[in-house]
Order: C-alpha cells, then structure tokens, then sequence
C-alpha cells in the first residue's frame, strides 16, 4: 500500500495503458495544480484511466484527468474534477514528444500519477503506440504462460 503523505506515494496508475499500447518511452512531467486539486491528491483519490495528454495553446495538456473536488474546501475555492491540467516540461522534450506523435503515429499516455521524493505531484507519460486485437491477444498468451511457468517452477521446486 502506498503511503498517504509520504514521498513516492502513488495516486493513480493507469493499468490498462501497457495491455492497450505498446510504450516505447516513458517521461516525468510535473503538472499544474490549484491548492485543492493537491490535497485531493494526497487523500489518493484520482482516475487517469479514460485520459490522454495531447497539445493546446503550445503546451502538453493532461486531458480527461478526473481528481474530484476536496471535500473540505468550500464550494467557491474548489476546482473543475476535469479541466485540462498543463504539463511541465523542457521545451526539447515536449518538441521531441509532440514531433512523435505528429510523425509517428504515436499518443502520449499517462501511465500514473505519484508524488516524488520531495512531495511533488509529478505524471509518467508514456510515449505509446496503439495495439492492434491481435497483439493484445499475444500479450495474454504470454502472461499466461509466464504464469503458469511459474506455477510449475514452484511445483518442482517442492
């Protein structure tokens, strides 16, 4: 279980991400927040899982990102659950991303939220290129005979 204030904790992980794309990179951003967005953060409750970051008005933006509105801030001080979240990145990186999937057919997808050693909230994205049904397929095929050769590895072992 990740820690609740701690650093390295992780908020929210976008496990359907490696199944859907394959990742051929991944890059951590630090994103914009409001004071509210944060602490909704630390009680780990965010969704990454529909999201997607793309370009808007020259920046990296995370898009669909759903952290819910703190309940202890008042109705005025509180933040939209999914406005669009800027991303925080060096200017030859975000060109290096945004060229990729301009060129290449490639997506940027956030793979989690977690806040780093000195409690920063940060975003992994993944520089990612969509699977094909078939692919997806042969990725099952392989965790399940990777499980069950575990399963029988332990079984000898006995």
């Amino acid at each position: 279980m990740a820690a609740k204030y701690g650093a390295g904790a992780t908020v929210a992980q976008n496990r359907r991400a490696r199944f859907d794309y394959f990742i051929e990179d991944t890059v951590e951003a630090g994103i914009v927040l409001t004071g509210t967005e944060v602490k909704s953060l630390r009680e780990n409750s965010a969704s990454i899982g529909e999201s997607y970051a793309g370009p808007k008005e020259g920046a990296i933006y995370l898009i669909n990102a759903n952290i819910p509105e703190y309940q202890q801030a008042g109705v005025k001080m509180n933040h939209d659950p999914k406005r669009p979240r800027k991303l925080l990145l060096h200017k030859r990186e975000q060109e290096r991303l945004m060229g990729q999937v301009r060129r290449g057919g490639y997506t940027l997808v956030p793979m989690r939220l977690y806040f780093n050693k000195r409690g920063i909230a940060k975003c992994e994205l993944g520089l990612a290129k969509g699977k094909k049904q078939h692919d997806k397929r042969q990725t099952q095929r392989d965790r399940d005979w990777q499980r069950q050769k575990s399963r029988l590895m332990r079984s000898s072992d006995l």
